[in-house]
C-alpha cells in the first residue's frame, strides 16, 4: 500500500474473495486506465479461497454444457442459464491456464489445481491483480455508501483507527453473506432474500451409528420430505456428512431452518435397491447352505455395507446363524437397509466453508451486466446474490462468472 492513499476511484470492489478480485481483474485488464480498488474488511484476502476443499481449492466442476451445470444450483440456477453461455468452467479452466495454472479432474468431477494447494489459486489471483494494476486494501470495512446526485458513490470506510470518504464513479458489492452489507443494499432500495445456512452436516443421535465416525458408504440414497439425493454418506462423531448429505441440506436450507433444524431422514444404504430385491438377496443369502452355520453379524449380505456398520444394524437379531433368522427379521432388517429411520437434530458446519443461501434477489438484477437494475452503476457478484450451490466446486464457479460477467461490464462501461 502507498502512503498517499487516494480518496477518489473509478472502480471500487467491496470484497476481497473470489468474486471480487475475478472481477477487478477483468475490469483492469479491459481498461488498464482505470483506477481500480478492492476494498476487503480482513487482515488477508481470499480467505475463503485458501481454506477450500481442506487447503486444496476445489476451483470448479468438470461441467461443460450450461443447461447441466443450472441443475447443480439450489437456488439462482435460472438466473445463470444464459451467464454460463459466456463464462463456464471451461474458461475457467483456460484462464488459469493462461496465468500457468493448471486444473486436474478427480473421479467425481472436483477440480483442483494441480500442487493440490490453495495457495496457488490465491496466489495466481493475487499476482494478476497487481499486474493488472489494481490496489488493495485491507482491514477495511464499509460502513455506509450514498449516491451522489451527479453520478457515483460516495463510501465511509473504516480503516484501522481512521474513517476514510472515499469516491468511485462505479462500486461492485462482492462481500458475501455479510450483516453490514445488506443493510446497505436494502438503504440503497434493493431487497433481500433473508439468508440462511446451506451446505452444512446434520446432527443424529442414534445407536445404530454410535462410535462408527470416520465410517463411510459409498453410494447411499437419503430422503427428507420430497428431496432425495444420492452419493457417498459420511458417519462422524456428531452425526452425518458426506456429499449426499451436504446436497440435501442445500436443496433443504430453507426447509430445514423453518423447521429449527428438527426432520425425520430417511436413508436407503444400498442406493437404489428396493425394499423387495434387498429382501430377496436376504432371504437368498438365509438359504445358502453354506451360510446355515455363520453368525449374521460377521457376513454382511451386501458387500458394499462396512462390517463395522453392518453389525449395529443387524443388532436387534442378536447373536444369531443366518439359518435362524425368521422372516419378520428379514423384512425388518430389509427395512432398516433400504429406509432406515433417523432423527435430525440440529445442524453442523461443513468444516470452515460456510455458504449460505439469500441475498439480492435476482430479479432485481441484470445477469448480462450484473450491474443493478434500480441503481446505475452498482454491480453484484458472487455470495451476496441469492444463489448457491451443492459441494463440488460450483459456488466457486458462479463467483468466477459473476466475477468475470460484473468486470467486463465495468471495464467497457467507465
Amino acid at each position: 500500500m502507498s502512503d498517499s492513499f487516494s480518496l477518489a476511484w473509478d472502480v471500487v470492489v467491496v470484497g476481497g474473495g473470489p468474486a471480487g478480485f475475478f472481477a477487478a481483474i477483468r475490469c483492469a485488464e479491459l481498461n488498464p486506465r482505470l483506477k481500480v480498488l478492492i476494498l476487503e474488511k480482513a487482515q488477508q484476502t481470499l480467505g475463503k479461497v485458501l481454506i477450500s476443499g481442506g487447503g486444496r481449492c476445489n476451483v470448479t466442476h468438470a461441467c461443460f454444457d450450461p443447461a447441466q451445470l443450472v441443475t447443480y444450483y439450489p437456488r439462482g440456477g435460472m438466473a445463470l442459464r444464459g451467464a454460463f453461455t459466456r463464462f463456464q468452467p471451461a474458461d475457467t479452466v483456460k484462464w488459469f491456464g493462461a496465468r500457468n495454472v493448471s486444473l486436474k479432474t478427480e473421479a467425481d468431477g472436483r477440480m483442483f489445481p494441480v500442487t493440490d494447494s490453495s495457495e496457488t489459486i490465491a496466489n495466481c489471483l493475487r499476482e494478476s491483480a497487481k499486474a493488472a494494476g489494481v490496489t488493495v486494501r485491507t482491514g477495511a470495512s464499509l460502513l455506509d455508501v450514498k449516491k451522489m446526485r451527479v453520478g457515483g458513490f460516495w463510501l465511509e470506510v473504516r480503516s484501522g483507527a481512521d474513517v476514510l470518504n472515499l469516491q468511485t464513479e462505479k462500486l461492485l458489492l462482492a462481500t458475501g453473506s455479510d450483516t453490514k452489507t445488506r443493510e446497505i443494499i436494502q438503504s440503497l432500495g434493493h431487497s433481500i432474500e433473508e439468508p440462511v445456512p446451506s451446505l452444512f452436516t446434520f446432527n443424529v443421535k442414534d445407536a445404530r451409528i454410535d462410535g462408527l465416525a470416520g465410517v463411510s458408504v459409498e453410494n447411499v440414497t437419503v430422503r427428507m420430505d420430497a428431496l432425495t439425493q444420492r452419493g457417498p454418506l459420511l458417519i462422524t462423531h456428531w452425526g452425518l456428512s458426506g456429499p449426499a448429505i451436504l446436497r440435501l441440506s442445500a436443496w433443504g436450507a430453507r426447509e430445514l431452518f423453518a423447521k429449527k433444524y428438527r426432520a425425520a431422514l430417511t436413508v436407503n444404504w444400498l442406493g437404489d435397491v428396493t425394499f423387495d430385491k434387498a429382501l430377496e438377496i436376504l432371504q437368498r443369502n438365509k438359504d445358502w447352505k453354506e451360510n446355515a452355520r455363520k453368525k449374521v453379524e460377521a457376513h454382511p449380505a451386501f458387500s458394499q455395507i462396512p462390517v463395522r456398520l453392518w453389525k449395529q444394524l443387524v443388532q436387534f437379531i442378536g447373536d444369531k446363524n443366518w439359518a435362524d433368522v425368521s422372516k419378520s427379521e428379514l423384512r425388518k432388517l430389509a427395512v432398516e437397509l433400504t429406509a432406515g429411520e433417523f432423527k435430525i437434530s440440529g445442524k453442523g458446519q461443513f468444516k470452515e466453508e460456510f455458504v449460505t443461501c439469500g441475498g439480492v434477489r435476482l430479479d432485481e438484477v441484470d445477469f448480462k451486466s450484473m450491474q443493478s437494475r434500480s441503481v446505475p452503476g452498482l454491480f453484484f457478484a458472487g455470495e451476496v446474490l441469492d444463489i448457491d450451490g451443492i459441494t463440488g466446486g460450483f459456488n466457486f464457479q458462479s463467483a468466477w462468472t459473476t466475477g468475470w460477467l460484473a468486470g467486463s461490464a465495468l471495464g467497457a462501461l467507465s
